[in-house]
């Protein structure tokens, strides 16, 4: 069974339609790829599937059951989360303490509570070790690379028990180096059998991890392949509407 599936989910501004009937559906440990160009409509339909914007027509079910979300806690409580390009992390604070940012754990009794440090330092600890990453609870965050820093981001979707995690540009202003960490952490959630949408503009590293690419171009859906039945000559020309849409 689809953990997710979208159907006919369209999202109108007005006269400007962003999105016109899309329909999609993502398996258990799946990673898929989410490519097209600027105002292609990736971002409205992540966007949608996150809980920031209802869409117009259309119904999103998770795992065969329908649902409705009206706002990103909702898709939280569902088990969607979503690691945004810009990450949203504190420099000032450790890895621990940006990982349960707004969940902090609590000891004490009543009005008499106080963050239990240590139960966040291990368990943040256990988080990166099953990512195999080696960020430590203590380090600053404004002190890491940008793979550190997005093993810290994915930790924290880690904290709830996450069926889907959107992932914005993850490797976009990174070295290397840091891509391939930031890689291997895709494919440490998909071995936990979590599913991964990977909005990207970089073929290389999608054709690298996914197991499927969608293409968006104008706000509609013209491709939907695995990678192995696909190339990113393929891939390019279906983005800048050399190639028309194929399924």
């Amino acid at each position: 069974m689809p953990v997710l599936e979208l159907q006919n989910i369209s999202k109108h501004f007005g006269a400007i339609h962003a999105l016109s009937d899309v329909s999609l559906a993502i398996e258990p440990g799946e990673v898929v790829g989410l490519m097209g160009d600027n105002g292609a409509g990736k971002s409205t339909l992540v966007k949608i599937i996150a809980g920031n914007f209802r869409p117009t027509h259309g119904q999103m079910r998770l795992e065969g059951r329908d649902i409705v979300l009206h706002k990103p806690v909702e898709a939280r409580q569902h088990g969607i989360e979503i690691v945004h390009q810009d990450l949203a992390l504190c420099d000032n604070l450790t890895a621990a303490a940006n990982v349960f940012l707004g969940r902090e754990v609590r000891k004490g009794l009543g009005p008499l509570q106080v963050l239990d440090y240590g139960a966040m330092y291990k368990r943040a600890g256990e988080l990166f070790k099953e990512l195999k990453s080696e960020t430590r609870p203590r380090d600053l965050v404004k002190q890491m690379s940008g793979g550190q820093r997005q093993a810290v981001a994915i930790a924290r979707t880690r904290l709830s028990d996450a069926k889907i995690v959107l992932m914005d540009e993850p490797t976009a202003a990174i070295s290397v180096r840091q891509v391939a960490e930031v890689l291997n952490l895709i494919r440490q959630l998909r071995d936990q059998g979590i599913a991964v949408v990977l909005i990207s503009h970089r073929m290389p590293d999608v054709f690298s991890v996914a197991d499927r690419v969608i293409v968006m171009r104008r706000g509609r859906k013209v491709a939907d392949r695995q990678i192995a039945a696909s190339s990113p000559e393929e891939v390019t020309g279906l983005i800048t509407g050399a190639i028309e849409q194929v399924h």
